[in-house]
């Protein structure tokens, strides 16, 4: 299993990811944490402040758009095209919703046979990394989980993808609007007694046949 999570955008360890990646890798880019954004406020953002698929194509790769909206009840097509991959990128936004295209796709199911396989890479970051975890308890203080976009289903869904064994917590103690938040949900964390890493940004954890280990900045 590969794993490149990373608290903000790619974080300070590009490196690092390229280096889990063939040269000339075809990457996917899943942007549903944020659609609940209007589009035209999306395409501004992308335009003007960071475009993770212009920025993973300054590196050589092959990168194309992996909404997941269009594999709702389609697992099997998901999976064909999961299988033409080397790394599913996938980017922040509300958690809670990004949890739902995961499961209304198949995606939550496919990524487990993928990674265990060691077919692609999962990388992501924000609400990207924290849905790698066992659960999304707690980080109802940072998202609000009941916001759904068209076509989502309205269920809440608590169960994470489970790639790490503990929680992922970031933002924290960073120059991030959503810092103090952060701050909030370890407080929970710490109360029910859940394992956690909290992430600054700019932090990676990477898992590989190695284990699990953090570059902090």
């Amino acid at each position: 299993m590969r794993l490149y999570l990373s608290s903000y955008r790619f974080g300070d360890r590009i490196d690092l990811l390229l280096g889990m990646l063939p040269k000339g890798a075809r990457a996917g880019v899943i942007s549903n944490a944020a659609d609940l954004i209007p589009r035209a406020d999306r395409e501004n953002y992308l335009r003007t402040v960071h475009n993770p698929a212009e920025e993973l194509r300054a590196h050589g790769l092959d990168v194309s758009d992996l909404d997941l909206r269009g594999y709702f009840g389609q697992p099997d097509a998901l999976e064909q095209d999961l299988a033409k991959l080397d790394l599913v990128w996938v980017v922040g936004g509300n958690t809670f919703l990004l949890r739902r295209a995961m499961r209304q796709s198949g995606f939550d199911t496919l990524i487990g046979k993928f990674l265990d396989a060691d077919r692609l890479v999962y990388g992501g970051f924000s609400a990207g990394a924290i849905v790698a975890c066992p659960d999304l308890r707690g980080i109802d203080l940072m998202d609000e989980p009941e916001r759904v976009a068209e076509g989502y289903d309205p269920a809440v869904i608590w169960e994470g993808l489970n790639l790490v064994p503990f929680h992922i917590v970031p933002h924290y103690d960073s120059d991030h609007h959503e810092s103090p938040l952060a701050e909030k949900a370890v407080v929970f964390m710490l109360d029910q007694a859940m394992p956690y890493r909290t992430m600054r940004d700019g932090d990676v954890l990477i898992r590989d046949a190695q284990g699990i280990r953090a570059y902090e900045r």
